[in-house]
């Protein structure tokens, strides 16, 4: 079926998506623009990096999505004595047969929340790379293929650098999105206050999606249709974050395949059938902002990313 052409499976893929975003709204206030590239990322099989403060609700936020969706979940809290094994697997010798047993580990399973990655050592952060671009992992020369769905969330605080490791460019680049949540409103969080007068409302958070809504919406995103003129603006903005004054190193075509895909989420969340230019400019910044690495001499003069990514995208024509 042509999924494009269908306006009942792009309502289908709506509700699908109403329903999770609501589900998530119970537990998570005043974030509903962070709910929703967090689900841009997840249907379109990106992952997803939190940069913010402690106590924001990054942990938080992807514990709801995990207790909203019926997908096996698994927490790595990263340290810096923490080994590749430990996210991957061993094999271990069982005594009876004298033979050795492959004990899976965490990165066997649907959702995968990286509590504080920049806190393990290189080493360790690079037995993700390989699991996050092309879900699969090398083991002990084995390849072995992860569940699909597989998502992985992490979080990093922006600000506490003692006894951290920066992410490399390579592991940055594998992040389809990266965003922070700020602070909310104070009514917002009166709310948040009186909700956890008796009980934390994650104690009550059920599933609402099934597997198989999962893979329907993931389905339905890569059928949105992206036309010729769209794909060359996309083209057109990260080739700019390329030529840009005060960048090192621009976007890489993988940038340009992220913002993509982004924008066919955005635009099935929509009810659309095709992706329209504000999708893109919607997820632009999220998208490429961390793909770029700006010069010492700019940065010291006050140039952001984020800055440079919103001045090139209103400097370009929008196609019509």
């Amino acid at each position: 079926m042509d999924l494009s052409s269908s306006p009942t499976e792009s309502r289908t893929g709506q509700e699908i998506y109403q329903r999770l975003a609501r589900n998530i709204q119970t537990v998570i206030k005043g974030q509903n623009a962070s709910i929703r590239k967090l689900l841009a990322a997840f249907f379109s099989g990106g992952h997803v990096l939190l940069d913010d403060y402690p106590g924001t609700g990054k942990t938080t936020l992807a514990k709801a999505l995990a207790c909203s969706v019926d997908i096996a979940f698994k927490r790595i809290q990263f340290t810096p004595d923490l080994l590749p094994s430990d996210i991957l697997g061993v094999s271990v010798l069982n005594p009876k047969d004298q033979s050795f047993q492959f004990h899976a580990g965490p990165i066997f399973a649907n959702l995968i929340l990286a509590d504080e990655i920049n806190r393990a050592s290189p080493r360790t952060q690079s037995a993700l790379l390989e699991a996050m671009a092309e879900s699969q992992v090398s083991i002990e020369g084995q390849v072995r293929i992860l569940h699909d769905p597989f998502f992985v969330i992490a979080t990093q605080n922006p600000v506490d650098s003692r006894g951290t490791y920066p992410l490399p460019e390579a592991q940055m680049d594998r992040f389809a999105v990266q965003f922070s949540l700020g602070y909310i409103s104070a009514e917002e969080e009166v709310e948040i206050l009186s909700n956890q007068t008796q009980q934390s409302p994650m104690a009550k958070l059920r599933p609402c999606l099934a597997l198989e809504d999962i893979l329907t919406l993931k389905q339905a995103v890569q059928q949105v249709e992206v036309s010729p003129e769209i794909k060359r603006y996309i083209v057109n903005i990260v080739n700019a974050t390329r030529q840009a004054e005060g960048v090192q190193i621009g976007a890489s075509p993988r940038g340009s395949i992220a913002l993509m895909k982004i924008a066919q989420a955005l635009a099935l969340f929509d009810g659309y059938s095709v992706v329209r230019p504000k999708h893109i400019q919607e997820m632009a910044v999220a998208v490429l902002a961390h793909r770029l690495v700006v010069d010492p001499q700019a940065r010291f003069s006050g140039k952001t990313a984020d800055q440079i990514i919103r001045e090139i995208v209103k400097r370009l024509s929008v196609p019509g």
